[in-house]
Formats: C-alpha cells, sequence, structure tokens
C-alpha cells in the first residue's frame, strides 16, 4: 500500500506542472476590407487559408474597417458591406472581437453607424465589439471591452485618430484618440481587476513602412499610463516594431485582405500574443509576441478568389500558384519589407 502511495504521489507530483500552468492565446489580424472588386466575389472564401489558425486561439480579433450601412453595398471611398461578410469573419473564421473605431466606420454617417451597430448586437452570441457605442452606458461597458478566459482577465483598449466623415455630437459615437478618454479607459480598466491591457489603435501614415513622430509620442504616453502591449492599424503596410519600458509596441500589422496593389501593401501581419497564468502561485506573465507575415493573393494569381495565406506556409509552393509571377511578388515584398522595417518572423 505504502509503495502504491508513493507511486501515485510521484505521478501526481509529475503532471502537476501540466495542471498548474495555463495559456492565453490572443490573434490579432489587420485590415478586414471590402473593396468594389471584392463584393462581385464570394467572401466566404477570401480567410479560408487563415481560419484555422483564427479558430485555433482562444481569443482572435480583427479590425472591420467598413460600415454596414446596407444598400447599396459600396467599396471604396465609402464603404458599406454586406452583413453576411462579418457573420462569416465570426462564424466562419472564428473572430471574438471586432474592433471597430477606424477611418471608415462613419461612412454612412450616424445611421449607418446606428445600422453596423445593431448587426454586430445581434451577433452577440458569438462575436463582441469594441471602439464604438451607442450610448454612454454601451461605451462605459465595451471601452475598454474586457474578456474573461483561462483565470485570465484582459482589457482591450482600442481607438482611431479620426473619421473620413463628421464625427457625431452625440450617440453613436467613435472612440478616439484623445488623451482623456484613453486614460479614462485604462483607468476603467485597472479599476475592473484586468491582469492585462491591450491597446489597439488606428494611427499612423498611409503606406509608409516606418512609424512616424506623432505614433512615437503617443505610444510612449499610452505606455506611461500602464499597459501591457500596443498593436496598431490603418498604414495599410507593415510598420517597424519596438519596445518601450520593455512593453512591446508593433506599430502596423497592414491589410489582412483588400484589393489594393499598391507596393507593400498585399504584405501583412498577423500577431498571436501569450498571456500564462500559474494556478499555484497566482503568477501572471506576458510572452514576447509571436509575429507571422501574411499576404494577399488577388484573384487569378493563386486561385480565382481572394486568398490571404501565410508566407511561411507557401514559401516553397511556387507551382500551386495559377500565376506563379505573384509567388514572386510575394516573396520579393517579403523580403524588403523585412529589410526596411526589421520586423522578422
Amino acid at each position: 500500500m505504502r509503495k502504491l502511495s508513493l507511486t501515485l504521489l510521484a505521478i501526481i507530483l509529475t503532471t502537476l506542472p501540466f495542471y498548474a500552468q495555463d495559456t492565453l492565446s490572443v490573434m490579432i489580424i489587420g485590415d478586414v476590407m471590402m473593396h468594389e472588386s471584392q463584393l462581385s466575389k464570394d467572401h466566404r472564401q477570401f480567410l479560408r487559408f487563415i481560419a484555422p489558425q483564427l479558430r485555433k486561439a482562444d481569443i482572435s480579433i480583427a479590425n472591420m474597417e467598413f460600415s454596414l450601412g446596407g444598400e447599396p453595398y459600396t467599396g471604396y471611398p465609402e464603404f458599406s458591406t454586406p452583413d453576411s461578410y462579418a457573420e462569416y469573419v465570426a462564424g466562419d473564421c472564428g473572430v471574438d472581437v471586432f474592433l471597430t473605431a477606424n477611418n471608415h466606420i462613419l461612412d454612412r454617417r450616424a445611421k449607418g453607424l446606428e445600422r453596423t451597430l445593431e448587426v454586430y448586437r445581434r451577433m452577440a452570441d458569438s462575436v463582441k465589439f469594441t471602439g464604438t457605442a451607442g450610448s454612454q452606458e454601451e461605451m462605459e461597458s465595451n471601452y475598454p471591452l474586457i474578456l474573461d478566459k483561462k483565470g485570465i482577465r484582459l482589457a482591450i483598449v482600442n481607438f482611431t485618430y479620426g473619421t473620413n466623415s463628421p464625427s457625431v455630437k452625440n450617440w453613436p459615437n467613435v472612440n478616439y484618440m484623445e488623451a482623456d478618454s484613453i486614460a479614462k479607459a485604462v483607468s476603467r480598466a485597472k479599476e475592473r481587476e484586468s491582469d492585462f491591457i491591450l491597446v489597439l489603435p488606428h494611427w499612423g501614415e498611409e503606406y509608409s513602412l516606418k512609424h512616424n513622430a506623432e505614433q512615437e509620442k503617443w505610444a510612449e504616453w499610452i505606455v506611461a499610463q500602464g499597459v501591457n502591449a500596443i498593436i496598431g492599424s490603418h498604414p495599410h503596410v507593415v510598420q517597424d516594431t519596438t519596445h518601450i519600458n520593455g512593453v512591446p509596441v508593433i506599430y502596423s500589422m497592414g491589410n489582412a485582405v483588400s484589393n489594393m496593389s499598391a507596393i507593400n501593401t498585399r504584405l501583412e501581419l498577423a500577431v498571436v500574443l501569450k498571456f500564462t497564468i500559474d494556478h499555484i502561485t497566482g503568477k501572471k506573465s506576458m510572452l514576447e509576441p509571436e509575429i507571422q507575415y501574411m499576404w494577399c493573393s488577388l484573384p487569378g494569381r493563386l486561385t480565382d478568389n481572394y486568398s490571404t495565406i501565410f508566407v511561411k506556409e507557401w514559401a516553397e509552393r511556387r507551382d500551386e500558384w495559377a500565376n506563379p509571377s505573384d509567388y514572386d511578388n510575394m516573396m520579393d515584398t517579403y523580403e524588403r519589407v523585412k529589410a526596411a522595417t526589421g520586423v522578422v518572423d
């Protein structure tokens, strides 16, 4: 009996570390867009190659850069996208959080934003949203948006530098890059006992591979408020990364899917953050971000549709391209952007 007990104890002690620690994975992608040319394609195929990893993450997040303003559906410069696109990104791809603070969210003005929020509220069982709100109460509940999973409490703070259409005076409204409102959101996150605070700004200079002085100034100020990571969007290209007082700052992920073809706009990042908790000691920590480059292949290049793929997964598969020159473009862009930004996957 004593020998059996000692054996059982050894098994317990051997397996305890496995059960004692949990890891929460958070995957973030950049601008999910719907340009005019995309409207004629089956959008249920756009993210099919990266969807398994989005679903695998404990929490996945995407910047939804359009309004659900209803028909007629339009692309740039005033986006109004079919509701089924958002339903696809959440339902088929498994995205858990929609970021809505971006410069195109008011493309159909206040009524378009109201309708967008109505659609997202109907989807509440499958996806949460942050960045906009229909009332003061809704803003206070989702700015920050707080998620609890695996014993870890994560706060998400999302805002934009501005909107292409005039801001709304009352409600619904958008979270703007204003010091007072950001500080209040971070303070609310702390008051609600968040373990980690993730800031997701929509900012920066479009098409620039380097962050600008304004981004750096804001990043330094945001870090000083006491946050754990800053992951940006808006420039439509990958930008350089850094650490400020130990806090990782990824200035821009680039697009996730779009019809853009300008130089560097089809290369993008997926960022995975991992948070750990030791259930015995209670210690919680964040690991260094994991970065994966992606490529948005346009119709007729890899397949007959828009196809976002992981670069490394397809790096040795040139013969599978319908038009191999797109493979060459992907690899040339990949090497060029890595050299210019210093972002290595």
